[in-house]
């Protein structure tokens, strides 16, 4: 506990540490959505020296509803943690979209955007390794479900996933945050929402095949979901780390959870634990 505290305050220095010329802000058009995506990437300082030959892990972070690109750099300060890592961080603008490809518009595949187009165009134009292994998304609220949503559907690009304060069983909330824009009214399209619930997918996982951490404060009202999910994970035998910790559904909580992933996510990319297809 005293290594895991010190680990702590040390990040906490190197937070308050400046950094320039780190962060790009793309426009990233897409035949899955109906307008270029803005998409803020951030790179660690070792990446710009000349003559960098390195090559960096890469984690994507997902913003909630009503949240942009501009949102994990506002809640805290990657620069500062991609140069302290050594990682790569890629926050696109989730447009409210749930991070699924919707069944009702052919313009709003935010899942086939992620995953064909967002992260081939990173691979080809950033210094990352292009290994799931070596690869993360997270989120919060919205973006938790949908990184761990993504991360089930795609093992094979994410090998590593969390999420915080996540909405992670949208099935009981059938009213809220117009996801019934994109997926039809729940009433009429029950098993619709059960294939793009978190909760329900989950079932598909075999041990090994992720690297998963979760959270949700004890206030916030997604927490009986995330208890569930993480009661479902053990009868099923997914291994996993699930943290709860005081806090709602609010912004110092979901800047306080990031730090916690990003050692899980280092510690899984410097020591590979994830069991491979080969290897099963």
């Amino acid at each position: 506990m005293k290594k895991f505290l010190l680990t702590l305050t040390t990040l906490a220095a190197v937070l308050s540490m400046t950094a320039r010329n780190q962060a790009d802000t793309l426009a990233i058009a897409s035949r899955y959505l109906a307008s270029p995506l803005k998409v803020t990437v951030v790179q660690p300082e070792q990446a710009l020296k000349d003559g960098n030959t390195r090559r960096f892990p890469t984690v994507y972070l997902l913003n909630g509803y009503s949240g942009d690109y501009t949102t994990w750099p506002k809640l805290q300060n990657l620069d500062s943690l991609a140069t302290h890592y050594g990682m790569i961080f890629v926050c696109p603008d989730g447009r409210d979209s749930w991070y699924w490809d919707s069944p009702l518009n052919n313009k709003m595949k935010m899942e086939s955007f992620i995953v064909k187009t967002l992260v081939p165009y990173i691979d080809s134009h950033y210094p990352t390794i292009d290994d799931p292994s070596k690869r993360a998304i997270t989120g919060l609220s919205m973006g938790g479900h949908g990184a761990l949503y993504l991360a089930i559907r795609n093992s094979d690009i994410f090998g590593n996933a969390g999420s915080t304060s996540g909405g992670v069983d949208i099935t009981k909330f059938p009213d809220k945050w117009k996801m019934d824009r994109t997926l039809g009214k729940y009433a009429q399209n029950r098993e619709t929402w059960n294939r793009h619930s978190v909760t329900n997918i989950a079932r598909q996982l075999k041990p090994g095949q992720l690297n998963i951490i979760f959270d949700c404060g004890e206030s916030d009202f997604f927490k009986p979901v995330n208890d569930n999910l993480h009661r479902q994970l053990l009868e099923d035998g997914i291994k996993h780390d699930y943290i709860s910790r005081p806090g709602r559904h609010s912004q110092p909580y979901w800047s306080n959870a990031i730090l916690y992933q990003l050692m899980f996510f280092d510690r899984n990319f410097n020591n590979r634990t994830r069991v491979t297809a080969a290897e099963k």
